[in-house]
């Protein structure tokens, strides 16, 4: 059972592969070699539904989509979907880090809470599962479609810590822990972090939806 996941890096077709196909042995996740949408949405939720329903219509597969930030409480829930370019387009991972640290400067410990989010949105376009070929569904209908989500909860440090991880990593710690996400093994973070938790929600919409009876 083919199912395209809307990204072109192969390496996060392998991780959903890896941890999907673990539960889900019949599904076999193929890279998205369509064009890339534009992500005008407002929410993680939106944004992976962007992407996830132009994969299904461009493909004719159903298809599988992520979006992921971190969200601070004293912000609002900011930088959220913006959080990969916080301190501007292309300015990378540390500058983001050390320009949110910044502006968290005067807050008390017990106001720096925080959370990974992940949404993973599922799409299935009518006539799927099937066998079309990319590019023959370009103009197809969507005939169902939901969103799993994972929250990953902690607080902000005031310093970087750990060598492990991206992005927002070296700065989060998760409730219930005195490390960061960032000092973690790969293994220790796959195990709880949002994206796990979101994993683990979407495979029964899998079952129920995408899966052949």
């Amino acid at each position: 059972m083919r199912v395209v996941l809307a990204t072109h890096n192969q390496h996060k077709v392998d991780e959903f592969q890896k941890i999907l196909g673990a539960r889900l042995p019949e599904l076999e996740i193929v890279k998205y070699e369509g064009p890339e949408p534009i992500e005008d949405g407002v929410t993680f939720a939106e944004n992976s539904l962007i992407k996830a329903r132009a994969a299904a219509r461009h493909t004719g597969l159903p298809a599988l989509a992520d979006d992921s930030g971190i969200a601070v409480d004293i912000l609002g829930g900011s930088p959220g979907i913006f959080s990969a370019r916080w301190a501007g387009h292309g300015r990378g991972d540390q500058a983001n880090r050390e320009l949110l640290l910044d502006q968290l400067a005067d807050i008390h410990d017990d106001q720096r809470g925080a959370a990974f989010v992940c949404h993973i949105a599922v799409v299935v376009p009518a006539g799927a599962p099937g066998d079309a070929t990319a590019g023959d569904a370009a103009a197809a209908d969507i005939a169902w479609e939901d969103v799993a989500s994972g929250f990953w909860r902690g607080s902000l440090t005031r310093e970087p810590r750990g060598a492990n991880g991206f992005g927002y990593d070296p700065v989060f710690v998760p409730s219930g822990l005195d490390v960061t996400a960032a000092e973690l093994s790969p293994e220790e973070k796959n195990a709880i972090s949002h994206r796990a938790l979101a994993f683990e929600n979407v495979i029964p919409l899998l079952r129920m939806n995408v899966i052949p009876k």
